[in-house]
């Protein structure tokens, strides 16, 4: 829980103040003062009197009032009797440790902080850190590192798990203009991690006042339910999130024996996460900054963008860049183009990219904007690129820019690339509260990862009734590990899954029986081998008794062989859904086209359980494939809906059998008429 005595303090210590702002408690100290921070501000150092003009007393017991907030920054081992003195004699309920040299250094430093969490959390209080950089807020500025940007209430919320990587996020975004809100750097996240402070963010939000902007950077992900719950709940109340997730690596993948393991790696499952969550998913800290720009500025009502340059080449770049994001750069002729074309210099080009000339002024760009705001219906924003090669003062047009800005409809999105010979205006600009892009092209794939990202899905869809005490009853009878096809077929029975009919033989006399109540063409497969495939144990196209008793004993022979399973040959398109169960995460369930699309192309969709029918149908339209569902080239449209139902039906067995550890359908064959499993795979531990 934060409290507000971390958030809004009226009093704050800074325990090992020092004159010397080379160290963290020297420099906290400056910010604190540097900040005016109005409520009371008390120094703890036992060998000062006074510190940069703030009166020290040497122990915190000493203090003479109640203090809501410590910043602390004295050797570890002084910390947890520090922190129990602080709260029994002041009254103190927050603490931010800066100090290093607890778990981050091993199994001692592990058992001071599990020390410190545990006095800390005897009083109730809330504790960031330790090893941590500290917190912004526009009350007061509490970090001993990194620069410090200009706060206020409008401006990104932001909460980092490394207080280094804050620093240079910030950098970044200073550079383009942003402000900030807040800032949280956890550090070692003893008790408030990133999940913390978005919770927080949520359950304090107030519309119209609170920052709509909120990003972050993790380095882990230990509360995924609390992400998705308050990531999803910002989002819905009008929020924009933009995170980094750092830290995954297919080097870090377990070894699976299922097509749904291969590729289910802790990097799918931040995926699957974040786009269930509607959270855009950023990896470099300009690309988050550059989220964070965008999300500042007026929202796109729809895709048609006019460029407006005096540059013909980043136009043309930006173009390029903003049709392969999925935006229309519309041609612009007839009348209305004409007559703007009357108001620029001979050779400029009103077409879109509307280019009128390096000797363009400051007017004209005001009688651009004007024009396409209110008299060209058909355009949805503009992106303005305005440079200078050093020859004049480009502060006019960035004046009128900032004003355009204000009062036109449709939003502008500045691209001002001159930021070393330009660097007094785009200074100016900045200082009239915009933020800018420097770069057309990260302008352009930014526009689209913002455009195009995931609303927020259900997290507690309506899912088909199932057999759950059938379903329960049988996977408390087995045993760990990959159970047999029949009770594997029992179970997808019990969920109410389609599959293909089928009998599972290891003697001549059930083979007879099995093959006088089944249709040719069939297929034959070795039961008891994993692999089946590469053993050889597959038989595809039997259409004769004398066929199917040879294949039958070519197939017990397959070392390993308990028995054939014998299923009649569909024919369709081929599907997959698979499940893999993600440390930490839940299952991960995967979807999609199958055979090379899986294998080679990885064309699958992806998301966390529990998943609805909504959800499904719309990660599918996401597919490379989809216009194969669709029915590409003459071919009937796949019966999409009969596939959802299998994945929610799916999704529910989970819910009723949660010791499901992997899963493979594969595969599941799909025409216009029947989608039917033909093929599966089930994994338990319980």
């Amino acid at each position: 829980m934060i409290r507000r005595e971390l958030v809004n303090p009226e009093s704050i210590a800074v325990v090992g103040a020092s004159n010397e702002v080379t160290k963290p408690g020297g420099k906290v100290l400056k910010n604190i003062l540097d900040g005016k921070f109005t409520g009371k501000l008390y120094g703890i150092n036992p060998k000062e009197e006074s510190v940069q003009g703030v009166k020290c007393w040497a122990d915190p017991a000493d203090l003479p009032g109640p203090v809501d907030l410590a910043i602390i920054s004295i050797p570890s081992k002084f910390v947890p009797s520090t922190v129990r003195t602080m709260a029994e004699k002041c009254s103190t309920r927050a603490f931010i440790v800066l100090s290093a040299g607890f778990s981050e250094t091993g199994k001692e430093g592990a058992a001071l902080e599990k020390q410190l969490l545990e006095t800390v959390n005897s009083f109730d209080a809330t504790l960031v850190g330790p090893n941590c950089m500290g917190i912004l807020t526009t009350t007061y500025q509490g970090t001993f590192a990194g620069p410090i940007p200009s706060l206020n209430p409008d401006g990104v919320d932001f909460a980092s798990g490394s207080g280094a990587t804050a620093a240079f996020i910030m950098e970044a975004g200073i550079d383009m203009g942003l402000t900030f809100s807040s800032m949280y750097s956890v550090g070692n996240s003893a008790q408030t991690g990133v999940e913390d402070i978005l919770a927080f963010w949520d359950t304090t939000y107030e519309p119209g006042v609170s920052s709509e902007v909120k990003l972050l950077y993790m380095e882990k992900i230990d509360k995924p339910q609390l992400f998705l719950k308050h990531a999803s709940s910002l989002i819905k109340k009008g929020c924009k999130l933009a995170a980094i997730k750092a830290g995954a690596s297919e080097a870090g993948n377990r070894a699976a024996s299922s097509h749904t393991g291969a590729m289910a790696s802790s990097d799918a499952a931040v995926d699957a996460l974040f786009r269930k969550a509607g959270v855009v998913r950023c990896y470099g800290r300009e690309e988050l900054m550059l989220c964070a720009a965008l999300f500042s500025h007026r929202e796109l009502s729809g895709k048609n963008i006019a460029i407006i340059t005096h540059a013909g080449g980043p136009g043309v770049m930006l173009a390029d860049t903003l049709s392969k994001a999925g935006f229309s750069v519309p041609h612009l002729t007839g009348q209305r183009a004409d007559e703007l074309l009357t108001k620029l210099y001979p050779g400029s080009s009103v077409s879109n990219p509307i280019d009128f000339l390096a000797t363009g002024t400051a007017a004209q760009l005001d009688t651009i904007l004007e024009t396409i705001d209110t008299k060209f219906p058909e355009v949805d924003g503009m992106v303005v690129i305005f440079g200078t090669p050093g020859l004049t003062d480009v502060s006019p047009v960035y004046a009128v820019l900032d004003q355009r800005m204000k009062t036109c409809t449709k939003p502008i999105f500045p691209v001002l690339p001159s930021i070393v010979t330009a660097a007094d205006a785009v200074n100016y600009f900045k200082s009239l509260g915009r933020s800018f892009f420097s770069d057309e092209v990260l302008l352009g794939q930014g526009m689209g990862r913002a455009f195009n990202r995931s609303e927020p899905s259900l997290t507690n869809p309506e899912l088909p009734q199932i057999d759950s005490k059938r379903i329960r009853e049988i996977i408390e009878k087995v045993p760990d590990g990959y159970l047999t096809p029949e009770v594997a077929r029992e179970l997808l029975d019990a969920a109410g899954i389609s599959r293909v009919k089928e009998f599972t033989v290891s003697a001549k006399f059930e083979l007879d029986a099995a093959l006088a109540s089944i249709q040719y063409p069939i297929v034959m497969k070795v039961s008891g081998v994993l692999h089946k495939s590469d053993a050889g144990g597959v038989s595809l196209n039997i259409s004769c008794t004398q066929q199917a008793h040879e294949e039958f004993n070519r197939l017990m022979d397959i070392p390993g062989a308990t028995g054939v399973l014998i299923q009649e040959m569909l024919s369709g398109r081929e599907l997959f859904a698979g499940v893999s169960k993600t440390p930490g995460f839940g299952h991960l369930m995967m979807f999609g086209m199958g055979g090379i699309f899986i294998e080679i192309f990885k064309d699958v969709a992806a998301s966390l359980a529990p998943v609805g029918r909504e959800e499904v149908l719309n990660l599918l339209k996401t597919l490379k494939s989809w216009k194969i569902f669709e029915g590409a080239r003459g071919m009937k449209p796949l019966d999409t809906d009969k596939f959802a139902n299998i994945i929610e039906r799916l999704s529910a067995l989970l819910e009723a059998a949660p010791e499901i550890e992997e899963l493979d359908l594969n595969p599941i064959l799909a025409t216009s008429e029947h989608v039917t499993c033909v093929d599966w795979r089930i994994n338990i531990r319980h």
